[in-house]
Parts: structure tokens; C-alpha cells; sequence
């Protein structure tokens, strides 16, 4: 009798590591979450510890393992998912020289400015297909040659944190084609660094991994690392793709009008075409999936760090009743939010407390309530909040239809989806059926569909129809649909007149030291 075989994704993200023990048929089996600190000293610093993270990729398998109690050899394969535009300095012994830069660190933003106004970066992006944005590796790259020429000249690679893992993991620098589309540096159509994005950032070739495609196959890992994770040196390691592409993937979003709307901690809105487009005004990123996959989107910071800033800063009180009721906090504030109308009695909400990405692309951005009267309590802005998570998807979905017309299906994914107010607000604001798979383990779900598909196990990513499992399903109420729909073109105007307002407050905030009050 034949053992069964399991597969398992890993998604390297921004606070924590996931790692998830699938069946062949797509059932979870165990599944581990690694945290780790995001380092945020100030408003523009958010870094990570490469050894942390590493830490947590080898714990959250050697967790999962353990957990599942599936012999080493019945583990089929690895691959990998991980957030992008991280970058890492790393000297000729191979150690970092600086915690890994990730794509919420705004210190490049000037440089960034100056290559949108003086250095031709729109060329560049109608290339490279990465919007130009302090979040771009290449922004970083410049921030680093000029203002750490150091660090800069010891360095002998610049690379990301799967790149990272991979190097200790197999002593080998190579990047997929998936997280190297998101650096600002790879010419789409020749799928090879450009040589204008290269000189800009004052590196070469050499300077950066080898090229890969995201099926790309590693093994021979080390007795010591096997035994610390808990499975057999011989596993074949796929390196995989960026946690974007595959979240489409592990949504079944990948054939032509099919979009995915995710929200974590920040949020995505992203669809599948079969050759790299460009946006003229620069508003939606283009990056690989495999080289007849291109998605096509846009990420905004704000998602659901947003709802927590609401728990954590308004709550108290709200944090207490779910305690002692033994619930979570958000429930309680989805049911309080639930209380008030659709619009939120014309209170609007701008969610961009950590500045934005689409479709502003501008890291001044700053967070507003609009409408605000007597009238309105604690509530309205609980709800003004959620709402103004979705309005901001929305103006991105409006970008991205330019492109591709209306939408015929929308899937969707992430911790919002636990709330069945916030997936009925969606279904609302977008006016279309919103489908949400059971699964939310969207991007380990799509790493693993593409180890398949990398070991030759399917010829095709149809096969994921059959493994995302049941789906809950929201159709738009009409009544509520009118009242947003008359609420959303406020909502974009103000964003686009506080544009001068945004970079002098911004401007502003940076003077501010922290810790310090009038004495």
C-alpha cells in the first residue's frame, strides 16, 4: 500500500512566517505561525532581523512537522511564498550589513521623488512594471549609494529575504523571476536586468542573484537544517514566487476577468493577464507569476493595520467586553459598527496612516476624517474606518479597469475575511458578487499548486478549483450601493486636492522629535 504524500507552502511575510501541511487535494493539515518584530523607530524605518526571520521559516516547518506527525519522507516538497521589495546589503562572507529594508520603509522617499521629476522613472517603470514609490528596491538601492556609501561599497550582493533563506539555507544566490519583477530593476519583456534601472542604483549584474523561474527546484540541504526542521535532506525546495502573485493563485483568481481582493495587514488588488501590461500614468504594478502568467494590480499599505490601530488606539472599553465575553475584539466593534448606516451618516474616512501606495503611489499621503459633525459617535468612525479601507480597493479596481474592463468575478482573501460586515461592505462598495474561498491560507495554498506544477505533478493550475474548499458568497445590496456610489466620487476628489497638503504636513511631521513635549 502506497504512503500519501503532502506538500508544504511557507509564506515569508511582514510580521510573521507561515508555514502549512497540505494533502494532495488541498486539506490542511497542520498549519504554524512564526512572529517576529517589524523595527519601526521612527515613521519612515521599518526593518526586520534576517536571522529572525530565517529562525521562524526553519521553527514554523519543524512546527508543522511535529504537529502532523508525518514521516520525513512522505513530504513531497517545499515552496515558498514572500512578501516583496525587501532589501538586504550583504558583504563577500556572505553575512548582512544592515537589518533587511522592507517595503514600508519610507527613508528613500526623496530619492524616489527625484527619480519621478528628474531621472526619467515613468520610462523606467514602463519597463520594469514596479511603480516608482519608496517601497521600489530600486529607491532603495539609490537611498543606500548616497546616504550609506559605507555600507554601500562593502556590499557584494543586494538581495531579498527569500534570497537570504535560500543562501544559508543552500549556499546558492537566485532569485525567482516573481520577486525580481518587484524591484524596479527587471526589464518585463526581456525578463533580464535593465541596464538604465542598474546604473541608477549604481550597481551591475554581479551585484545581484542569478536569474531563476519560479519553478526553479533546490535540493541537497544539509543533514543539520534537515534535523532542525524535521525532514529529509533529499526534499526538493521550489523556490516559488512573491505572496501577491500567488495569493491569485491560491484563490483560483488566475483566468482572464477573475480578480482577488486580499487584506492582511495592508491590502492587494490584483488580476491574472498573459503578457506584462503597463498603466501610462504609472498607477498598477505588472510582476511575474510564470512567463504566460503576468498579474497585474495594485497594493495599498492601509488594510487591516488600520482596523487594529482602531482597536488599540479607541477600544479600551470594547476590549474589555470581549474578555470578559471571550471573543475577539473585532466582533465586538463589527457589531457596534453594525449599528450604523451604509456611508456612515456621510462621514469619510482616508485610510492612509502609513502613507500610500495605490493608486496615490505617494508616502506623504496622510489619514483624514471628512464630514465629521455633532451628530456623529464613536460608531460612525468605526465604521467610517472599514468603509474607507474598501473606498481606497475600489479606486484601485477603477485604475485597473482601464486596462482590463469591469470585472467578471471577484474572489477575495485575508483576515478581513473572518467578518462577514466587512465582506458584505465589499460586496456593497464594488457593486458585484464578492466570493470568499474558506481557506484563507491564499498564498501558501498557491505556493504549493505551483511546486505541482514546478515537479511536473499538473499541467495546468486548474487543479486549484478543486482545493480552495467551500466559499461564502455576498451579492450586493442595492439600496446600500446607491448610497456609496454617490459617496465614492467625494472621496476621490478629496485625496486628489490634499495632494500640497499631505507633502506640507508630512514635511512637517518629520521635524517632530519623538518623545519630547512642551515643558
Amino acid at each position: 500500500m502506497e504512503h500519501p504524500l503532502y506538500m508544504i507552502g511557507v509564506d515569508i511575510g511582514t510580521t510573521s512566517t507561515k508555514a502549512v501541511l497540505f494533502e494532495q487535494n488541498g486539506r490542511i493539515v497542520a498549519s504554524s505561525n512564526e512572529e517576529y518584530p517589524l523595527y519601526t523607530p521612527t515613521t519612515s524605518v521599518a526593518e526586520q532581523d534576517p536571522e529572525e526571520i530565517f529562525a521562524a521559516v526553519i521553527h514554523a516547518v519543524k512546527q508543522i512537522m511535529e504537529m502532523s506527525q508525518v514521516p520525513p519522507g512522505q513530504i513531497m516538497f517545499i515552496s515558498f511564498s514572500s512578501a516583496m521589495h525587501s532589501v538586504i546589503p550583504m558583504d563577500r562572507g556572505g553575512n548582512p550589513l544592515m537589518r533587511c529594508l522592507t517595503w514600508a520603509d519610507n527613508r528613500s522617499q526623496p530619492w524616489s521623488e527625484k527619480l519621478k521629476n528628474e531621472l526619467g522613472g515613468h520610462d523606467i517603470y514602463l519597463r520594469t512594471g514596479t511603480p516608482v514609490h519608496p517601497m521600489s528596491p530600486l529607491t532603495k538601492l539609490m537611498w543606500i549609494r548616497h546616504e550609506l556609501p559605507e555600507i554601500f561599497q562593502a556590499a557584494d550582493k543586494f538581495i531579498s529575504i527569500k534570497e537570504y533563506v535560500f543562501k544559508k539555507l543552500f549556499k546558492q544566490y537566485i532569485v525567482d523571476y516573481s520577486i525580481a519583477s518587484a524591484t524596479g530593476l527587471l526589464d518585463l519583456r526581456k525578463l533580464d536586468w535593465d541596464p538604465e534601472a542598474l546604473a541608477l542604483a549604481g550597481i551591475t549584474p554581479d551585484s545581484l542573484s542569478e536569474l531563476v523561474p519560479t519553478t526553479h527546484t533546490v535540493q541537497g540541504l544539509s543533514e543539520t537544517y534537515a534535523q532542525e526542521m524535521g525532514i529529509s535532506a533529499s526534499t526538493p525546495f521550489v523556490i516559488g514566487a512573491s505572496d501577491g502573485v500567488l495569493s491569485n493563485l491560491g484563490v483560483d483568481a488566475i483566468d482572464p476577468g477573475v480578480v482577488a481582493v486580499t487584506i492582511g495587514t495592508s491590502g492587494a488588488i490584483r488580476t491574472v493577464v498573459d503578457q506584462p501590461v503597463f498603466d501610462p500614468k504609472g498607477r498598477i504594478f505588472c510582476y511575474a507569476l510564470t512567463d504566460k502568467h503576468w498579474v497585474i494590480g495594485g497594493a495599498v499599505n492601509n488594510g487591516g493595520v488600520i482596523f487594529r490601530w482602531v482597536r488599540d488606539q479607541f477600544a479600551a472599553s470594547e476590549i474589555e467586553t470581549a474578555n470578559r465575553l471571550g471573543i475577539s475584539p473585532y466582533d465586538v466593534l463589527t457589531k457596534i459598527a453594525e449599528r450604523v448606516n451604509p456611508g456612515s451618516d456621510g462621514l469619510l474616512f482616508h485610510p492612509f496612516l502609513s502613507g500610500e501606495r495605490a493608486p496615490l503611489w505617494n508616502s506623504n499621503a496622510r489619514g483624514s476624517f471628512f464630514g465629521l459633525t455633532l451628530n456623529h459617535q464613536k460608531e460612525h468612525m468605526i465604521r467610517a474606518v472599514l468603509e474607507g479601507v474598501i473606498y481606497n480597493l475600489y479606486t484601485v479596481l477603477l485604475a485597473m479597469e482601464e486596462q482590463i474592463g469591469q470585472p467578471r468575478k471577484i474572489q477575495a482573501t485575508g483576515g478581513f475575511a473572518r467578518s462577514p460586515l466587512w465582506r458584505q461592505m465589499m460586496a456593497d462598495i464594488f457593486d458585484q458578487k464578492v466570493i470568499i474561498p474558506e481557506s484563507i491560507e491564499s498564498s501558501c495554498l498557491g505556493a504549493v499548486i505551483l511546486g505541482l506544477y514546478a515537479l511536473g505533478k499538473i499541467d495546468s493550475f486548474d487543479v486549484v478549483k478543486e482545493m480552495i474548499g467551500g466559499t461564502h458568497e455576498h451579492t450586493p445590496r442595492q439600496d446600500h450601493a446607491a448610497i456609496y456610489k454617490e459617496l465614492l466620487p467625494i472621496y476621490i476628489r478629496i485625496s486628489r486636492k490634499l495632494e500640497e497638503d499631505y507633502e506640507a504636513i508630512a514635511r512637517f511631521q518629520r521635524k517632530i522629535k519623538p518623545g519630547l513635549s512642551e515643558k
